[in-house]
């Protein structure tokens, strides 16, 4: 449950725009737009479904409901009355915290706000051990970014409470059972804050070669180069604004240090001499002039495998680094006429 001074607003605070207006500039001419704001807040109850949301923040507790006579198990608890018994009052039941994918789940890569901080994550459907129905459920990598290729149907999975819990079905997400040790796999509950979702073990690069250490050296200059676009580019600096990140990229042909600091970004050769706040690492440093030359975005990359991130949540930075090339080469158009 979360504790009075870590207490959330509906509205997180870094989404509530300042009163202001401004001027905006397309294509040559001046328009002038405003800050407003439209919005409705409410209440809602969970009425006789509460105690399976209070199992979940108050009790680490999955509760499901079992008919006494045909014992089928439900979770979650949709319904209260057997609709194949008559309408037989069902019994609450404590549920395990393991389970099996019911389907191979989509990963969702582009949210909108309110699951904007949590992409990219999975819409699951996990029947635990004894249920009858599929428990819907975010699904997550403790092994860096979540791709399409983790998780298939029939796979073992682990129900994991979040360390911040509101009485929501987001309390709760899984992960694959064979990525936790021996004794996460039995601990019940497992608490999010004892993953270590921080720091996985990076994929090793290929050897190095000719060809890669040529591709090197010619992403090292598209990146100094496009690091100066950025520098004159309104767009791209809006692009990183407010933003501050170490990147370490790791190729077959060498490293680089792509630092982003409020609107401006910066490139080094070599690995970063302080700790990074995000890993990526790809064999073939081409990847990264095809991401410069509108071939794939890095979005894109990271979805085929070919490119490994190390933080989850660092997608939002993805997402950034994307716009530069287009938004550089808007600004430069249009310098040009």
């Amino acid at each position: 449950m979360a504790s009075d001074e870590k207490l959330r607003k509906v509205i997180p605070e870094h989404m509530v725009p300042p009163v202001t207006s401004e001027i905006v500039e397309r294509d040559g001419v001046r328009y002038l737009q405003s800050n407003e704001a439209m919005f409705t807040f409410y209440k809602r109850t969970k009425g006789e479904f509460s105690r399976y949301f209070l199992g979940l923040r108050d009790e680490l507790k999955i509760w499901g409901v079992r008919c006494p006579k045909c014992r089928l198990v439900r979770v979650p608890p949709f319904e209260l009355m057997c609709p194949d018994c008559d309408f037989a009052e069902m019994d609450w039941v404590a549920m395990p915290d393991v389970g099996v994918m019911n389907s191979t789940p989509p990963v969702t890569y582009f949210a909108h706000s309110l699951f904007q901080s949590w992409v990219p994550f999975g819409r699951g459907r996990v029947v635990l051990q004894g249920a009858e129905t599929a428990l819907p459920i975010h699904v997550y990598t403790t092994k860096g970014v979540l791709t399409p290729f983790v998780f298939k149907k029939g796979m073992p999975v682990k129900v994991v409470f979040r360390t911040e819990r509101v009485g929501k079905p987001t309390d709760i997400f899984a992960v694959p059972l064979h990525e936790l040790p021996p004794a996460q796999q039995k601990k019940s509950p497992l608490l999010e804050s004892e993953l270590d979702l921080s720091a996985p073990a990076p994929p090793p690069v290929a050897a190095p070669t000719d060809a890669f250490r040529g591709a090197y050296r010619e992403a090292a200059q598209r990146l100094r180069d496009l690091a100066v676009a950025v520098e004159r580019s309104p767009r791209a600096r809006h692009n990183l604004a407010g933003w501050k990140r170490r990147i370490h990229v790791r190729t077959a042909g060498g490293d680089f240090e792509l630092r982003i600091d409020d609107g401006r970004l910066t490139v080094a050769e070599g690995a970063p001499k302080g700790p990074a706040d995000l890993v990526m690492v790809t064999d073939d440093p081409r990847l990264l002039f095809d991401w410069m030359t509108f071939k794939e975005a890095l979005t894109n990359a990271i979805i085929a495998g070919k490119l490994w991130i190390s933080v989850n949540r660092e997608f939002t930075t993805v997402f950034k680094l994307d716009r530069l090339p287009r938004s550089t080469a808007r600004d430069a158009a249009r310098g040009a006429s």
